[in-house]
């Protein structure tokens, strides 16, 4: 079973949920506002995923944009950045797919299908 972290009020995460559920591939579901990932879920989920450490981040948020993230993150190292992470989810893109030996950032229907129908 593979963990769905998401926000319900996203449109992006109600599409990723309603596929998953027409796919019938069984889940456990995980606000991300209410169940905040800790420092060492997100330094697995990074190190998993094979991505760099910014694509982690909300970048159309509000929060991200009031912090002025853009101009801070190329200063900061992947500690910082994972802290900063951890601080609040509304400061990580979503929806994240978590199974055993990948993470999946954001909603890309192709990529969920091939990881997930192998």
């Amino acid at each position: 079973m593979v963990k769905f972290v998401c926000y319900p009020k996203c449109t992006t995460c109600q599409k990723a949920k309603k596929w998953l559920d027409d796919n019938k591939i069984e889940y456990e579901l995980r606000d991300i506002k209410s169940d905040n990932p800790t420092a060492d879920e997100l330094a697995k989920w990074y190190e998993l995923s094979n991505l760099a450490l910014k694509k982690f981040f909300n970048t159309s948020g509000l929060l991200y944009k009031s912090m002025e993230l853009k101009n801070k993150l190329p200063d900061m190292s992947d500690a910082q950045m994972i802290e900063l992470l951890s601080s609040d989810g509304m400061l990580v893109k979503r929806p994240l797919l978590i199974a055993d030996d990948f993470v999946l950032v954001g909603f890309k229907e192709s990529q969920w299908a091939q990881m997930l129908k192998k």
